[in-house]
């Protein structure tokens, strides 16, 4: 019997197990070297950033609802579009509000005049008192004169009784006159016209009446562009009706939301680094850690979870971080806002807090487009009761 070809066996079997023990020996040098090449990657770069995809470009709304009631005549924007504050937006039928104004104006103008009249009373009735004071001295140089003729027996008791009658009715009549000057006094002491109070009243009427006709022109507080518009031609509005929407597209911010784990070593003030999927990563605009939020998403969430039941489970929870951008890429490579992007926080500088320790020095955002409303309003008041005050000025004591 021919063994020939079972000798080769205990050769070969020694090589293969050899090579296995190699291949395992490499492999395993392999991830002690990854594992050591991660840790160091780890101690030196990764533990200093935190890095998430839920995130997403947030910014101002600017809803545009109207302050009174009216029919639209006229849309001066649509969606897309890009408006200037102080540009129109929506024009209201202007009727009702033109006739409640010029009945305003002609209510102040007949104030004025009788107000005017006020005054011209109270010197009327300083004149008419020292008309009965002049009557009451000579009254009382009378009763004098007759009482010493009556010591003396040259007139009659009844011409002396008549006499004194005549002296009572002339300090009644002081008296009256008196009176009614006081009493017309204290209608305008201390006043002028433009600041007496039922010229005051009237132009608060006036003042109103003309917010409501400026009101029915809408224009936009700031500029943005043109979103959501809702509103059509004929269309009756009551007031705090939704019509369309401005956002100033440069001034987004990113809304972040970080698992609590990841909230340890971050501080306001970290630089960040943000790339939008609009552009890939060949677009990378840079931040700065703004805010972090005060709660959870849950917790502000419409229907906050409620954990107090028998088949809790727990879940990490995410933390909204507001990320400023910087203003001067966005003009190079614009966000709408929706967007998706990545963030990634550099955590190196913890010198900043974690929350903000003192309150805002001024409002963050203002605009000044309503304020020539009540300017102008003050103005045609102003002409108004100068030109309804005597000889063209304010009447003056």
């Amino acid at each position: 019997m021919d063994t020939s070809s079972d000798t080769p066996a205990p050769t070969e079997a020694p090589t293969s197990s050899r090579k296995r023990k190699l291949w395992l020996i490499g492999l395993l040098v392999l991830l002690i070297l990854g594992g050591l090449g991660t840790w160091a990657w780890y101690s030196l770069v990764g533990r200093w950033y935190e890095s998430t995809d839920d995130a997403y470009v947030n910014g101002n709304v600017v809803e545009i609802t109207p302050l009174v009631t009216g029919t639209v005549t006229s849309i001066g924007a649509d969606d897309g579009d890009l408006v200037h504050a102080g540009q129109v937006l929506l024009q209201f039928d202007p009727a009702d509000s033109q006739v409640a104004l010029q009945s305003a104006q002609a209510n102040l103008a007949r104030t004025v005049r009788q107000v005017r009249g006020l005054y011209s009373n109270v010197d009327s009735l300083k004149a008419q008192l020292q008309t009965r004071q002049a009557e009451l001295r000579k009254a009382q140089q009378d009763f004098n004169r007759r009482k010493v003729l009556a010591e003396s027996g040259a007139i009659a008791g009844e011409e002396l009784s008549h006499a004194r009658d005549d002296l009572s009715v002339a300090q009644a009549a002081v008296n009256s006159a008196r009176q009614q000057l006081s009493t017309s006094a204290a209608l305008v002491d201390d006043t002028v016209v433009a600041s007496h109070p039922e010229v005051m009243a009237a132009a608060a009427d006036l003042r109103q009446a003309y917010l409501a006709h400026a009101r029915t022109t809408l224009v936009a507080p700031v500029t943005g562009y043109v979103a959501k518009r809702s509103v059509q031609l004929g269309q009756r509005l009551q007031p705090g009706t939704a019509t369309m929407a401005v956002i100033p597209l440069d001034q987004v911010w990113i809304d972040a939301n970080f698992k609590e784990t990841q909230l340890r070593q971050m501080r306001i003030g970290q630089p960040v680094e943000i790339t939008a999927d609009l552009y890939g990563s060949d677009v990378t605009y840079s931040g700065t850690v703004d805010s972090l939020g005060a709660g959870t998403g849950s917790a502000f969430a419409l229907l906050p979870a409620q954990n107090a039941t028998g088949n809790w489970i727990k879940i990490v929870q995410r933390v909204p971080v507001r990320i400023h951008l910087n203003p001067d890429q966005l003009k190079d490579h614009p966000l709408r806002i929706g967007l998706s992007t990545v963030v990634d926080v550099d955590l190196h500088d913890q010198s900043g807090p974690a929350l903000a320790q003192q309150p805002p020095q001024q409002a963050s955002y203002t605009t000044d487009v309503y304020d020539r409303q009540l300017v102008e309003a003050d103005k045609l008041i102003e002409q108004l009761i100068r030109d309804n005050s005597a000889s063209g000025k304010t009447a003056q004591r």
